[in-house]
């Protein structure tokens, strides 16, 4: 706690304590609020019923779920937590409530799982993405990606699961550290592809079941088959994403965190394949070079995410991403807006729910929400639940098994209002004999009388169902306005299927009226990987956004920008042609721009020769400059990931490359750089001592600015920072908890430290003591030494049982704010701040609110050295009187 004096330190609670501000804390238009003792939600919209469906005796430490249609329920139980390393504490829980009455009746240990991340529950396919621990020495060995069955429905898995993708984290900091910001959330698009969260350890060497290998260094979301083949990367610069919220129609939507300088600011994204999001090198000063965030929603945690598509839900919140915040204990609304090839958003409030990590639905509308609820960093068995939620007047439909469906049943419910009823009936069409359920699939594609949802479900079941010989019809059903978009993005969805389609039905589609449609053909015209497409490409037009953010200023990087993301795309497109030859002959003509855009990522003796010819040929010095620009960007280039390093929680975000190195054109590069840079004048000097920093190219006779050496993460050694001052305020809250895990401090010290620091201005240790804000003579029994550092740290995190503070309005005017200290059908007793006592008759009480948040300041560790800190934390957690 901040060395302030006992009266600043009460000056500053005092004025928290009735900041104006408060007033303002309305809730909602008619929430309904908790109505009983058992772990629910705080908060929700009047049109919804939520019961508490289990508690931690069946569910501690839910970090996912997942909703079979037929309603079972599966969560991952998660006793490790993110920053834990000891095995053997996970599992997958299967929850049945067979006679839909919102309570739990049936339930069984389906199998057993470390930290489970993801779950999809599939027909008798549970899909399940876990941390994986050597037997032989305890230690993590990765992340995989698995499936298991349950062919008899005894509610447990037939047997051992069976790997999809193995290795798909880095194993070194999946021991040093934990899952923290390992591999997370999995979801199955109507496309049949499963989608995977990959949070910024990234991994090395995954390898899928075709024996496929893959690395990708940092975050952003990976895509595989059920049956773990063609595995590929969908979306890239991404900081630590949970899950992944798909529509009917495969648009994505993502909410994540990123580090502004050492916030962590939650970002609300549109994910659109092949794009570049920029984290952590492009974010913040390279953002002409990125797809933006939609809007940046300040601090939060962003966690389990869901498109909800369901016609028995209100028209108010179907057709939405709904979106969890563990660090909000909040999930939300996003209500999206076309606006050319992407999207705007409005975020709004939904439900309130303590440390929310997941939420899914089944096909009969009951939406399941699961709750950490306080488990902190390492689990706990005595924390977590799940709850229901339906809307008012919700009556229960079944869902019947697809397995026992004909193909007319299934047909039928493709057509229904429920993307849950129709991703499972159309995986279960795909298994049937191709001829009958190729003629249904086309069928439901080709009807122009069908909602739109149903035909894209239904060209997707053609595709996965036909392959190669699909090709031709889809083609012609791609001369439809209303359906070309999907047609043009099934025709390319996988790369063992490209033979036979057809190039100019890509470049025509270039020229279509609607952007998405250009989207598509974009996208598309990468996978097809013809050359020939170069030149359409090179003729998307870049927006006069397309500049870069001036130095030291932190561009763009979360307001919707939807005209930069054609050319965006185009050029991710170009860079998987590598059309080196067209985008050099491009130098100096009308497609100029994005030719120069797309070569900064060409790192190919043959483009910098081509820049450079370009350059000594043109006269035009706004021309000349661009193409130095471009030669400046390419004379490092992004390391080869091995594995062995991450960039820890708070990265050098200066870009263009986190570990930048030389190449075999550099040399050639400088070069050049420097002949003009001798030719220069003292102010023309600046030019190139600007490129040089901007680029990190360390071109000692330019100057610029120090060049700082990338921080990675290290193998900490606690005996020298242990006793630096400022330390917790430097570090990330996990990092914190990971050195108080291996700190014991002294508790004499903490001691002296409750007094010293001020804490004693609004907590009491002794009965005998005025009482104040909460009593902590009994922390040590209420509290581990983990969870005291964990509300001492993020004071909002989870509010305890009789930590709350109450506004209570009373008649005659009269308003009260404190802690309640006792309670009774006729009257409250209240406790202010100051150590004042109310009571307060029941009969006068005309409103009581609960604060959502913490009386105690967040930062008030910042200034303490780690054992300074592990030291109050041991103090405190032996309060047990």
């Amino acid at each position: 706690m901040l060395k302030i004096t006992l009266s600043l330190f009460s000056a500053f609670l005092m004025f928290a304590w009735y900041n104006p501000l408060h007033e303002n804390d309305e809730p909602r238009k008619a929430p309904q609020t908790r109505i009983d003792s058992l772990p629910n939600a705080s908060s929700w919209p009047s049109e919804l019923v939520l019961t508490n469906f289990t508690g931690p005796d069946l569910t501690p430490s839910p970090a996912c779920l997942a909703v079979a249609s037929t309603g079972e329920v599966f969560v991952g139980v998660d006793m490790i937590g993110s920053l834990g390393k000891d095995p053997g504490k996970g599992s997958i829980v299967k929850l049945v409530d067979s006679d839909n009455d919102g309570k739990v009746d049936k339930h069984t240990v389906f199998a057993m799982a470390d930290d489970p991340r993801g779950i999809i529950a599939m027909g008798d396919k549970v899909y399940v993405l876990h941390t994986v621990f050597s037997k032989e020495n305890g230690l993590a060995t990765g992340m995989d990606l698995v499936v298991f069955e349950d062919k008899n429905k005894d509610g447990v898995a037939d047997g051992p699961s069976k790997p999809l993708i193995e290795h798909i984290s880095n194993p070194k900091f999946l021991q040093s550290r934990g899952t923290d910001h390992a591999t997370n959330g999995i979801r199955m698009g109507i496309d049949g592809w499963i989608y995977i969260a990959v949070g910024d350890f990234g991994f090395h060497d995954a390898i899928d079941r075709s024996g496929k290998k893959m690395t990708m260094l940092g975050g952003g979301i990976v895509r595989v088959r059920p049956d773990g083949t063609e595995m590929e990367i969908y979306t890239h610069g991404m900081r630590n994403i949970y899950d992944v919220a798909i529509d009917p129609f495969m648009n994505i939507f993502t909410r994540d965190n990123t580090n502004d300088g050492g916030g962590w600011n939650i970002r609300f994204s549109n994910q659109i394949q092949s794009g570049e999001y920029g984290y952590p090198v492009l974010f913040q000063h390279h953002t002409d070079e990125i797809i933006p965030a939609l809007i940046d929603l300040g601090g939060g945690s962003g966690t389990g995410s869901l498109y909800m598509d369901e016609d028995t839900w209100p028209a108010k919140y179907n057709h939405v991403p709904m979106m969890a915040d563990w660090g909000r204990s909040q999930a939300y609304i996003h209500r999206v807006t076309p606006d050319g090839a992407t999207y705007t958003q409005k975020e709004e409030d939904f439900i309130k729910l303590s440390q929310i990590t997941d939420l899914d639905v089944d096909a009969s509308g009951r939406l399941y929400l699961a709750a950490w609820d306080g488990a902190g960093y390492s689990g706990s068995a005595s924390k977590g639940f799940v709850v229901r939620a339906v809307p008012k007047n919700w009556k229960y439909k079944a869902f019947p098994e697809v397995k026992n469906l004909s193909i007319k049943e299934l047909v039928t419910i493709l057509k229904s209002g429920s993307a849950t009823a129709r991703l499972d009936a159309q995986q279960e069409l795909i298994t049937r004999p191709a001829k009958q359920a190729t003629e249904a699939a086309w069928k439901l594609a080709s009807d122009k009388t069908l909602p739109l949802y149903t035909r894209v479900a239904g060209i997707y079941a053609y595709e996965q169902i036909t392959g190669e010989a699909g090709v031709a019809n889809l083609v012609k059903l791609a001369s439809e306005n209303d359906v070309k978009e999907y047609v043009l993005r099934a025709l390319t969805d996988r790369k063992g299927n490209l033979k036979n389609v057809p190039t100019e039905l890509f470049l025509s589609a270039m020229k279509d009226a609607n952007p998405r449609v250009q989207l598509a053909a974009e996208i598309g015209l990468g996978r097809l990987g013809r050359l020939e497409a170069a030149q359409a490409l090179l003729a998307v037009k870049v927006p006069a956004s397309f500049v870069p953010p001036a130095k030291d200023v932190e561009g763009p990087h979360a307001t919707p920008n939807s005209p930069i993301i054609l050319p965006h795309i185009a050029v991710r497109s170009l860079v998987k042609l590598n059309a080196v030859d067209a985008s050099v002959k491009a130098i100096g003509t009308e497609n100029s721009t994005i030719a120069l855009w797309a070569l900064r990522y060409m790192h190919d003796p043959k483009a910098v020769d081509g820049l450079i010819a370009a350059y000594k040929k043109s006269s035009d010095p706004e021309l000349k400059k661009q193409i130095l620009v471009t030669l400046a960007r390419l004379y490092k280039k992004e390391a080869d990931y091995d594995g062995s390093w991450w960039w820890s929680t708070r990265p050098d975000s200066h870009g263009p490359y986190y570990k930048a190195v030389t190449w075999e054109s550099s040399p050639e590069i400088k070069n050049i750089l420097t002949e003009e840079w001798n030719k220069a004048d003292a102010a023309g000097k600046q030019f190139y001592a600007d490129l040089n920093a901007r680029n990190r190219m360390e071109i000692t006779e330019f100057g610029g600015e120090e060049v700082v050496a990338a921080k990675e993460e290290v193998k900490v050694d606690l005996d020298k920072i242990r006793n630096k001052k400022g330390q917790v305020g430097e570090s990330s809250i996990e990092d914190v908890m990971l050195a108080m895990a291996k700190i014991n401090g002294d508790p004499a010290l903490g001691k002296t430290l409750f007094t010293r620091q001020g804490c004693v201005a609004c907590h009491s240790l002794t009965k005998g003591e005025t009482m104040k804000g909460p009593f902590m003579g009994q922390i040590g029994s209420i509290m581990n030494r983990e969870q005291i550092a964990e509300s001492i740290l993020k004071p909002n995190a989870s509010i305890s049982q009789g930590f709350a503070s109450v506004v209570i309005e009373a008649k005659g005017g009269k308003s009260y704010m404190g802690f309640i200290t006792q309670e009774s059908a006729a009257k409250v007793v209240m406790r202010d701040i100051t150590g004042q006592l109310y009571t307060i008759k029941t009969s006068d009480i005309v409103s009581r609110k609960e604060l959502e948040d913490s009386m105690m300041p967040t930062g008030l560790a910042s200034a303490l050295s780690y054992e300074e800190f592990a030291s109050l934390i041991t103090f405190l957690s032996q309060q047990k009187k």
